[in-house]
């Protein structure tokens, strides 16, 4: 059983507390709904109901899911815990959204298409070249399978490296912009030269929620609309500007974050994933912008929205 768009927005499930979690509930209130994020610790988001759950159990997430009208579901492992847990959440969350006859919204990240000369559309093949691409091109293609044999209603938005405030793990995370606010050298990796598309969190909840309104939009994966792709010594260049100082950047060779690694497993499941950074990696988001009418918020906004951010919490 699936819900009509009248009562579709009846009682919206947000899993995951994290930044998009909390976009998502923003962006849902902002429209008049009322969601219930559902965490493991029962975390308190602002203006919404909160449920306590482990959702990697089936019994649990059942239970917890069971009054669901649409399920937005950002929940995930740890980083460093993807590639054993990652699949299963998903799997419970999915059989908990099917029991209670709600659509599933998923965050997804492009890491299922591995790495790829050229633009990154839609309809690119799954060809993942690293574990945790794997991991998730498994699980995508789980959710079209279940889509496609009528056993469940989901859309999927997948989103490039976040940017945003409250953004911590992500490669543009406090890493990146707590130095330049300090005067100090932005730390990445890869070559600080080659573009690199990066999704605003607040407008990846946008999209999930536009997709979520719109009928004609569900069984299939969209890409959240990100601003035309930069280097990433421009986009440090762009966040130390809307500070006032001049940005610089800082790349950590392979050897080192294989030596850190080695101490902070978060670090060490990075290195795989250095092929999104050691050359161009440019998002195309047409088909959403061109769907919806939604262009990405420009760079400096966005940067100046983490930057004021990180200023507040530091």
């Amino acid at each position: 059983m699936s819900t009509t768009l009248s009562t579709r927005f009846e009682r919206p499930l947000v899993l995951g507390a994290g930044p998009v979690g909390r976009a998502v509930t923003a962006a849902l209130i902002a429209r008049g709904h009322h969601p219930t994020v559902v965490t493991r610790s029962g975390t308190i988001v602002a203006g919404a109901a909160t449920r306590q759950a482990d959702l990697a159990e089936p019994t649990a997430a059942a239970a917890a899911l069971a009054d669901a009208t649409i399920v937005f579901s950002t929940a995930q492992p740890a980083y460093h815990r993807w590639v054993d847990e990652f699949a299963a959440l998903q799997a419970s969350i999915v059989q908990a959204t099917q029991a209670a006859g709600a659509p599933l919204m998923v965050v997804e990240n492009l890491y299922g298409y591995g790495a790829h000369d050229g633009l990154l559309t839609e309809d690119l093949p799954m060809r993942p070249t690293t574990r945790k691409g794997t991991v998730r091109a498994e699980m995508w293609r789980s959710l079209h399978d279940a889509s496609t044999l009528g056993e469940l209603e989901m859309a999927v938005v997948r989103a490039s490296d976040f940017v945003g405030p409250g953004v911590e793990g992500s490669a543009f995370g406090t890493r990146f912009f707590d130095p330049l606010r300090r005067g100090k050298p932005a730390q990445t990796m890869g070559n600080v030269d080659a573009l690199h598309s990066v999704t605003f969190v607040p407008d990846l909840a946008d999209a999930l929620v536009r997709v979520a309104e719109d009928d004609t939009s569900w069984g299939r994966a969209w890409h959240a609309p990100c601003a035309p792709a930069v280097a990433q010594r421009r986009l440090a260049d762009i966040a130390a500007t809307t500070i006032g100082r001049t940005g610089a950047i800082r790349s950590a060779p392979t050897w080192l974050l294989r030596g850190i690694g080695l101490f902070v497993k978060p670090v060490a499941e990075m290195v795989e994933m250095l092929y999104e950074f050691d050359t161009d990696f440019v998002v195309d988001s047409s088909a959403f912008t061109d769907h919806f009418a939604m262009e990405a918020t420009p760079l400096d906004e966005a940067l100046a929205a983490v930057m004021d951010a990180e200023a507040v919490a530091a």
